[in-house]
């Protein structure tokens, strides 16, 4: 008789068990950082229908609700502001207002909250007439351009009391810029998260529908990477962390977990990955069909998350899971 030496499936006979030998534990609501849609008005709360779950709010109504997110366990929220159209321009110079609403809101919620932390988009497609990351010339995103634009934003943005500012623009030579602006302006302790992986994904669809940011011609290839790449990705993370960067991101997630796990591999940086509206979109979907079982699939996908490695994640997802977390 054959005597199997081998066999797997004891350590996995019962739940106990297999809770005893699992390599990666749930994620904790502290390592979720909750994307957030915000625009001027007042009691203005508006679902996004990409986004099932997901709100256009202005700033009074997201106070009300940050003060209920944090008995969750929420204490990281990343803002992204929806621009009226009439106050963007090829020049983004709304971007460049002081006095803007992006500022304001940034004051008032650390007025209200100053112990949670701001997360911050530093890109000009929410203030930028073509729907581009960067100042558009002649049909060409100019770089060069546009990292000055970047730089003085970070510090207005640093100042109004973002804690991390978060380039997505995928410039080169951002990060640098941006650390040497903030810097020379004593702002040493504001933090920077790079978008320093961020992919031309068609994953992006719902968060472009949430602020009317889509493209207006072309699309973003020559300065978001290839999805064929993830030699250039390590590149990218390289230089990122060289210039300044005090966390890195992968984006998007679910599709790029390798990428999250050569990172996580290859620095001693924390890793970030965003769990983008599109994943978020089809969970939702298929949960809403009764095709799968939306809580499972959150769970399993945030998971997997940070199965390859992320210790933090950006997801639309935060909320959900926090309220859910309480139960398991």
């Amino acid at each position: 008789m054959y005597v199997m030496k081998k066999r797997p499936r004891r350590i996995r006979k019962n739940q106990f068990i297999r809770d005893l030998v699992a390599e990666t534990s749930l994620p904790q609501a502290s390592q979720l950082i909750y994307p957030v849609f915000i625009q001027e008005g007042r009691n203005f709360f508006q679902e996004i229908k990409s986004m099932p779950g997901q709100y256009r709010m202005s700033v009074d109504t997201l106070l009300q609700k940050i003060a209920g997110w944090k008995k969750l366990g929420i204490n990281n929220y990343a803002l992204f502001p929806n621009i009226d159209n009439k106050l963007k321009n090829a020049k983004s110079t709304e971007a460049l207002n002081k006095n803007g609403f992006l500022y304001e809101a940034i004051k008032q919620i650390k007025d209200r909250f100053p112990e949670v932390n701001l997360f911050t988009d530093l890109a000009l497609d929410p203030f930028n007439s073509d729907g581009h990351d960067g100042i558009v010339e002649n049909g060409e995103i100019v770089n060069d351009k546009t990292l000055d634009v970047l730089a003085r934003m970070a510090v207005l943005q640093a100042q109004a009391g973002a804690d991390f500012v978060c380039p997505s623009d995928m410039m080169d030579g951002r990060v640098g810029q941006i650390r040497k602006a903030l810097e020379s302006e004593g702002l040493s302790n504001t933090g920077i998260v790079a978008y320093s992986a961020k992919y031309a994904s068609s994953f992006y669809g719902p968060f472009r529908d949430a602020l009317d940011s889509a493209p207006r011609a072309g699309d973003k290839k020559t300065y978001q990477m290839d999805y064929r790449n993830a030699r250039e990705a390590i590149k990218e993370i390289d230089l990122d962390i060289k210039e300044g960067a005090d966390i890195v991101m992968i984006k998007p997630a679910l599709s790029y977990l390798d990428i999250i796990t050569q990172a996580k591999r290859y620095f001693k940086h924390p890793v970030a990955a965003y769990n983008v509206s599109g994943e978020y979109a089809m969970v939702k979907a298929a949960g809403q069909n009764g095709w799968i079982d939306e809580d499972k699939a959150m769970i399993e996908i945030l998971t997997s998350i940070k199965r390859a490695g992320a210790d933090i994640i950006f997801t639309y997802h935060a909320i959900d899971y926090a309220k859910l977390r309480t139960t398991l």
